[in-house]
């Protein structure tokens, strides 16, 4: 059932860092954005090393603050909160960061690194309740016996392991959403489905919206195909919607550009791709982003206008694209007639 109301609400966000002294570099990280993530929803957020993911990711968790524009948390902008209202948001919404080893204090046990939420929000009264509650959520993220895992040292914990106990100091709170910024992508291969069936179940059993922030198309098919995806670039959105009808019908060069680059196991339908060929490999400097739609120098279709004015994001609800050429640019399919798609 589609959720009726939105959980975090974007308004024309933008977040600029300056460095230098008197802040004579200026770098818009984000660039007014807008999205929403509803209620028990999942919003995969997409693009290269360097788009903006990750500060998008800190701003929606409350770790930065726009430049401009506006966040909502269930419909009240987090500037205008009083205290009260700003702690229930910060409870609401935990980061899960990609280093989970950086992330978990090595001068603690688990239990420890558990216990100390649970008591400052008290939602443990005493050391005997934050254990109990600790272990039943090392059981909730799989970590099975509990037992074994409680007085364990990170450094004593594998990668997939870290990353449970990640998760599972962000449900001591018991939030609404989880960020979750490349949770695999420092996990050994073997071990990212396992975390991604962890992060699904968690969404459909307790109810927690995902935003989940990856480089790694498969992974967000995998984890969003029912939800949403924002495909950014430069610190813009430049196609945004339903997961199924935006990786079904690609209609930006970029997205286009990053599904050609999917390996595809067969190679009769390796064969079959019809590659987007950019005009350059490497993304423009961040610090000085090119005027009009910041894709056209890498762009194959790009015109003159496309170096002076900057697209919309328009289109239907389910489907937006930032492309002032979306209608023309011939459209890219997965070779699904010659073997099943992942895009499919």
């Amino acid at each position: 059932m589609k959720p009726k109301h939105d959980l975090i609400t974007v308004e024309g966000v933008s977040v600029i860092f300056r460095r230098g002294w008197p802040s004579r570099e200026r770098v818009e990280a984000v660039a007014g954005v807008s999205l929403t993530i509803p209620e028990g929803g999942i919003l995969a957020l997409v693009g290269e090393t360097g788009s903006g993911k990750t500060t998008l990711g800190k701003l929606v968790a409350g770790l930065y603050r726009p430049t401009r524009g506006r966040v909502l948390f269930r419909g009240q902008e987090l500037r205008a909160m009083d205290r009260r209202a700003f702690l229930e948001y910060r409870r609401a919404v935990q980061l899960v960061h990609q280093d989970a080893f950086a992330a978990l204090n090595p001068v603690r046990t688990v239990y420890q690194s558990l216990k100390a939420p649970l008591l400052h929000h008290r939602i443990a009264r005493n050391d005997r309740e934050a254990r109990e509650q600790a272990a039943r959520l090392l059981e909730q993220v799989g970590l099975t016996p509990p037992e074994l895992f409680l007085d364990k040292y990170p450094h004593q914990l594998s990668g997939g392991q870290r990353q449970r106990v990640l998760l599972a100091r962000a449900l001591t709170v018991q939030p609404r959403l989880i960020v979750a910024d490349e949770p695999v992508s420092m996990v050994d291969v073997s071990l990212r489905l396992s975390i991604l069936q962890l992060l699904r179940e968690l969404n459909r059993r307790l109810g927690i919206a995902i935003l989940y922030i990856t480089h790694d198309l498969a992974t967000a098919r995998y984890l969003a195909e029912e939800g949403q995806v924002a495909v950014m670039y430069l610190g813009k959105i430049v196609e945004y919607g339903a997961f199924r009808e935006v990786l079904g019908d690609p209609r930006h060069p970029y997205l286009q550009a990053l599904l050609s680059a999917v390996p595809v196991p067969d190679p009769r339908a390796a064969r079959a791709i019809r590659p987007v060929a950019l005009r350059e490999i490497e993304p423009p400097d961040p610090r000085r982003p090119p005027p009009g739609c910041r894709f056209h120098p890498r762009c194959p279709y790009a015109q003159p206008i496309c170096r002076e004015t900057p697209p919309a994001l328009e289109g239907p609800a389910d489907h937006q694209v930032a492309c002032h050429f979306a209608r023309e640019i011939p459209p890219w399919r997965p070779p699904s007639a010659v073997s099943p798609s992942p895009w499919a």
